[in-house]
């Protein structure tokens, strides 16, 4: 990433998918999150499909969205399960679907089945899907595959994992984009927990950030921006858009 900008200047919220998948939910955190993310201006609220309709009633007349986690989190439910699951999460409002491939049939190499199973919730759904690879449990060769079936399937984003079995890293994101060729997004999930290591993930080419610490993450960057004030008047300092970012990914 070029050190000559200023991270403070970017703003992150439009990238930020604030999740909320803890199985202990409350209906308070959900209105919370949904408060947040409205607040904020968070691109949407990820929550499991029991959640979405209250999800969608809070932020009704909002522009944040509702994104609703299927086969969440180890993907090895039915092809069918999944497509009913998908289907009641749209009908219920939601408008994006995080979906967890099977990481079993992806081991063995059948890659057919996982293109058979994504493209099928696409066309059933006709909403955004996210299709979470879970790179850090497989090779190269392996995550190439899986990102090729998916996004032959017709997904629009590949998600980098659940978190649930670690953090994303610069170096999966860059190898995502590697593959994709800018063809679909990146969301990059797990372990964001700075902005600037936010921004990082932006750099190399992240174009959405899965997070449950969105508040935290403006908040800190709002601090610094004042931390700025008093010198900005001392310096020229071009204004840094995340448009301007595009151009980074290959120089981080």
């Amino acid at each position: 990433m070029d050190t000559n900008i200023d991270t403070a200047l970017i703003d992150i919220a439009p990238y930020i998918d604030h999740a909320l998948l803890d199985p202990m939910v409350s209906q308070a955190n959900v209105e919370q999150w949904c408060m947040e993310a409205d607040r904020y201006h968070f691109h949407c609220v990820c929550v499991a499909p029991v959640h979405v309709r209250e999800a969608v009633e809070l932020l009704h007349g909002k522009r944040v969205q509702v994104a609703a986690v299927i086969g969440f989190p180890m993907g090895a439910t039915t092809p069918g399960t999944k497509l009913f699951e998908s289907c009641e999460a749209v009908d219920n409002g939601a408008t994006e679907l995080d979906v967890v491939i099977n990481q079993g049939w992806l081991k063995e190499g059948n890659y057919n089945l996982i293109h058979q199973e994504i493209a099928e919730i696409c066309q059933e759904t006709g909403q955004i899907v996210k299709a979470i690879l879970e790179v850090n449990r497989f090779n190269d060769e392996e995550k190439r595959w899986a990102a090729e079936a998916c996004m032959d399937a017709g997904v629009q984003f590949l998600k980098t994992g659940t978190g649930w079995y670690g953090g994303v890293t610069i170096e999966d994101v860059r190898f995502l984009k590697q593959i994709t060729k800018d063809r679909v997004g990146i969301k990059a999930a797990g372990g964001i927990r700075t902005p600037e290591f936010a921004i990082d993930l932006i750099a190399a080419g992240a174009t959405r950030l899965g997070t449950s610490h969105g508040p935290f993450l403006i908040q800190h960057m709002h601090q610094r921006v004042g931390a700025d004030k008093s010198l900005s008047s001392h310096r020229d300092t071009p204004s840094v858009t995340v448009a301007d970012l595009g151009s980074l990914g290959d120089n981080h």
